[in-house]
């Protein structure tokens, strides 16, 4: 007896054992109905800490469901798909391929289809599609041919381009495809049909004309009409047969179409989309060429996969937080488990009694989690729907998945209660009976193996990301770009940060416990928080893992978006600053190729100021140029006195054609990057306003640069040629490395070098202005290419159909005019700040329930340290201390391990992608500044008034 005391003393599991005679017997499943009777009282017993775990069960089973539900709202049924499709019709067919030829079509998605394969290669067939496929149908056959395309039509405002339909959709055979709404149907030639958006648009009702500008048709609408694949705010008509070109469909009003029938049809190079097929499509066979293709598998597998990314993620930091939750329900029910034990419950039973709280925890949060997500999802689909048929194609609830979910939820309930459910059952009987608790020692095998995996790691990062850089460089000749060697180095660098994580979480313990060192020397209230979360490690530990892993996903996806849309602004083709309307004119579509003159430029000059001062703009500004040489139709018809002036780009700029196949352009055209511009205008053109000495230095000469890479020691390099050579291509061409293949570059007639003034404007085209006294003074011939303004307010969807209309009224068939309003690439904060809400809305949820259960826990702790003469003051700033370790672990360890895959996938990237763009300022928000003011309001909240008779024995 002595000796069981003893072990029982040092923490072993003593608990007798289960007889295994009872194993699968009555006695057996008595233990479980007990154990399951127990867990049953002990969720209602402690409410509280019940309601907590289910809720945190339930939140994302609710976002998972709803995801869902909408996700599968967007998949087509066959029979939703052949009403919208098809409406009340059997099938449409299309000429696409070569007659005898071997086409081929997918059943179900005529737009997958092609040619037989020779070597993994799809072969081309040479010739051209039917011009109608009537004549591959029976005699007789009915058929509506329907003509889809687009048309500019005057609007209330200018001129749009629009949808458009041809034919007689409004044939009642079409319901469900297309629906008449109001009106009746058009009885000749020049009446049409326009959806009710269209009647807004075009500012009539029914009953009045509507004018296409390319015909210079007027017609009469007589009612409205909806399509299937339309939202109800776009604005389209529906016109007679003949009206319209673009793609043409036969529809079969009678006649279906077996698969037999439709592979005939792909003998003559027909697709067809038949009811009858859709509906009951054939099954696939080896020699199938579209036996691989499956358009809604596809997508549902892509589903299938966010869906486990996602809900292991939420697994995740669910268990984590539960298991927390869990570890505090465990603590406080060890006296109640312990009195079991006394009289005879096993080890096995205590954990059963645990274990089965989280299993009926799990179904409740996730009954809760589904009745809430589908609600979600029918909200969500309310607000986002557009008014088509296809937007959501119904109210689809995928069941099975649904089921999967709820199995999912009590899985993650159960696994939440199972490390508490291990820890309890070891836990000593005697000292639970008394109500001593004993500290945890930290162990050493944990930082030992923590240690190892987070090393490793970070070494698999570093390592992949120089494998990779070395395997982009070589040549496809020399590795296939489909070779496993290409393929796996990518994947290390997202693995080793998330061994990194795990290195973390495995360490926790033992870091809490060099923390709580350290924190010691800082202030007592640090030093008691801190020996607080070292010796309570079972709660902290998953709080901050599960807020280390969310900032880690969070600072992984910024990172990789802002480095990607930072490559998209660098290559954005910029036609003005930010915020400008353009207007550039080129020759006419008049049948010739022919440069616009020096006279037909300064009229059209002038033409184009009136435009954007008819747009709002107060100030216009003319850029001048040399006129491209390149619009001649030979090098003989180019005035051999013409000169091809150019500023020269250093060769250590060109890029090796060999090598690299891109070249950042921003809208600058490098073969002739010299603007000419009044000193005046510059401001305009520029977007930013110049000091003094810079706009001094220009009109003196100097050459305005904005892209650094024209400047060599301060000054930009010009030289001359001739504007045949320049025609021939035996000029530099600011990009690429000369190859021996291309023409050699003649002698210039005269080089200089021009003082450079650099300016950091580079979101716009212009690479190098220069003032007309300096063009004059080099000989420049030059004339206007393009006028730039600033509009008083940004310009609207109207604004910009009144500037079409005018800039088509203004158009001839020697020139053309083109306005342009510049908007510039998206903004990655139109993303970042929902995600970085979103992040810190996970982040304080989890820091506040790690924080609540601390506060709970330590009620004991807080009567004694009152009852010694611990102040208020003191327990709000361990409250404090407390919001900083386990936030501020959490976030720094998230933030760490997540920079380094956005950093090893820009090493690899070869300069397209740069650590320069992360968003580093959002990211010392995120790691920094998150904690601190989840301790200030740890620190703010009041602590609650201790009940110094709690704490009776201290043990």
């Amino acid at each position: 007896m002595s000796a069981t005391l003893e072990r029982q003393r040092r923490g072993h599991d003593e608990q007798p054992r289960e007889p295994r005679g009872h194993r699968g017997s009555g006695a057996y499943r008595a233990r479980w109905r007990v154990a399951a009777r127990l867990a049953r009282r002990q969720v209602r017993r402690t409410i509280s800490s019940s309601v907590l775990i289910a809720t945190l069960i339930a939140l994302p089973i609710a976002g998972m469901a709803a995801f869902s539900v909408v996700v599968w709202s967007t998949v087509a049924t066959p029979e939703e798909s052949v009403r919208a499709e098809l409406g009340q019709m059997q099938a449409w067919v299309q000429p696409v391929g070569v007659p005898d030829a071997g086409f081929w079509q997918a059943p179900t998605q005529p737009d997958w289809n092609g040619y037989p394969f020779e070597d993994n290669q799809m072969t081309i067939a040479e010739g051209d599609p039917l011009s109608d496929p009537i004549s591959t149908l029976p005699s007789g056959t009915e058929t509506i041919a329907v003509t889809e395309g687009q048309v500019r039509a005057d609007t209330a405002a200018g001129v749009a381009t629009l949808p458009a339909w041809a034919g007689e959709v409004w044939d009642e055979r079409f319901q469900g495809s297309f629906d008449l709404i109001a009106g009746r149907a058009p009885a000749t030639a020049d009446e049409v049909l326009v959806t009710p958006a269209g009647l807004e648009r075009f500012g009539i009702t029914i009953g009045e004309d509507l004018t296409l500008v390319d015909s210079s048709k007027t017609f009469t609408v007589v009612g409205t009409m909806t399509a299937a694949a339309t939202p109800s705010a776009q604005a389209a008509l529906f016109l007679p047969s003949g009206a319209l070109t673009g793609t043409t469909k036969w529809f079969l009003p009678e006649d279906a179409l077996s698969w037999a029938k439709v592979q005939a049809l792909n003998d003559q190079g027909v697709v067809a989309y038949s009811r009858e097929v859709v509906l009951d499509p054939p099954r696939a066979t080896a020699s199938d060429e579209w036996g691989n293709f499956g358009s809604a598998d596809g997508a549902v597998q892509g589903y299938v996969m966010m869906l486990a990314a996602a809900g292991l993620f939420a697994a995740y930091v669910v268990i984590m937080l539960a298991g927390a939750a869990f570890s505090v329900a465990a603590r406080r029910q060890q006296r109640s488990l312990a009195v079991a034990a006394s009289v005879g419950a096993t080890a096995s039973d205590l954990r059963r009694t645990i274990i089965l709280q989280g299993t009926a925890l799990g179904l409740a949060g996730g009954f809760v989690g589904l009745a809430l997500g589908v609600g979600l999802a029918a909200l969500i689909m309310w607000i986002t729907d557009d008014g088509s048929a296809t937007r959501y194609w119904g109210f689809h609830v995928p069941w099975a998945v649904l089921a999967g979910i709820l199995i999912f939820s009590v899985l993650v309930g159960t696994a939440s209660a199972a490390i508490p459910a291990r820890t309890v059952a070891r836990s000593d009987t005697l000292s639970a009976l008394r109500g001593a608790r004993r500290p945890q020692t930290p162990r050493a095998s944990r930082p030992i193996w923590g240690s190892i995996i987070l090393i490793a790691g970070v070494g698999i990062t570093i390592a992949s990301a120089v494998v990779t850089a070395s395997l982009s460089a070589i040549p496809p000749a020399d590795l296939r770009s489909d070779s496993p060697l290409r393929a796996i180095p990518p994947f290390g660098i997202v693995i080793g940060p998330i061994l990194v994580q795990i290195g973390i979480i495995l360490s926790g313990r033992w870091l809490l416990w060099l923390a709580s060192r350290v924190l010691s020397r800082v202030s007592l209230a640090a030093r008691l928080a801190s020996r607080d979360a070292a010796a309570n490690a079972s709660r902290t530990v998953p709080a901050f893992a599960a807020i280390g892993a969310t900032v880690f996903i969070a600072v992984f996806a910024l990172s990789q978006s802002s480095m990607q849309i930072g490559n998209s602004t660098r290559n954005w083709f910029y036609q003005g600053p930010v915020g400008t309307l353009s207007v550039e004119f080129y020759p006419g579509g008049n049948g010739t190729v022919m440069p616009v003159t020096a006279e037909q430029a300064d009229v059209s000059a002038d033409s184009a100021v009136d435009l954007v001062t008819d747009a709002g703009a107060s100030t216009a500004a003319v850029i001048r140029a040399q006129s491209d040489p390149g619009y001649y139709p030979s090098p003989e018809d180019v005035p051999a006195e013409d000169q091809w002036i150019m500023a020269l780009m250093p060769e250590e700029h060109l890029l090796d054609p060999t090598a690299q196949a891109s070249y950042r352009y921003s809208g600058q055209w490098p073969m002739n990057p010299i603007s000419v511009i009044e000193p005046a205008s510059l401001s305009a053109v520029l977007g930013v306003d110049l000091s003094p000495a810079q706009l001094s230095a220009f009109r003196s000469g100097s050459a305005l640069v904005t892209d650094e890479r024209w400047v060599t020691d301060g000054d930009i390099d010009v030289a001359a040629w001739a504007a045949r050579e320049s025609y021939e291509g035996r000029v530099p061409d600011n990009i690429w490395i000369r190859q021996p293949e291309q023409p050699e570059v003649a002698e210039p007639e005269w080089r200089e070098s021009i003082e450079a003034v650099v300016v950091d404007v580079p979101d716009q085209p212009m690479a190098i202005a220069i003032s007309p006294g300096t063009a004059e003074r080099l000989g420049m011939v030059v004339q206007p290419v393009k006028v730039v303004a600033v509009p008083a307010t940004p310009l609207e969807t109207d604004d910009m159909d009144r500037l079409y209309a005018h800039a088509d009224l203004l158009s001839t068939p020697e020139i053309t005019f083109a306005p342009h309003y510049e908007r510039g690439p998206s903004d990655d904060m139109f993303w970042m700040v929902p995600v970085l809400l979103g992040v810190a809305v996970l982040v304080l949820g989890a820091s506040a329930v790690a924080l609540g259960l601390a506060r709970f826990e330590r009620r004991p702790d807080d009567a004694t340290l009152s009852a010694v003469g611990g102040t208020r003051g003191l327990r709000r700033r361990i409250g404090f201390w407390q919001g900083l370790i386990i936030a501020g672990f959490g976030t720094i360890a998230g933030a760490a391990a997540g920079v380094l895959p956005p950093i090893g996938f820009a090493i690899q990237s070869r300069g397209d992608l740069l650590v320069s763009d992360m968003p580093w300022p959002a990211l010392t928000l995120l790691a920094i500044g998150l904690p601190l003011v989840i301790a200030a309001a740890s620190w703010l909240i009041p602590p609650q008034t201790p009940e110094l008779t709690r704490r009776t024995v201290i043990a």
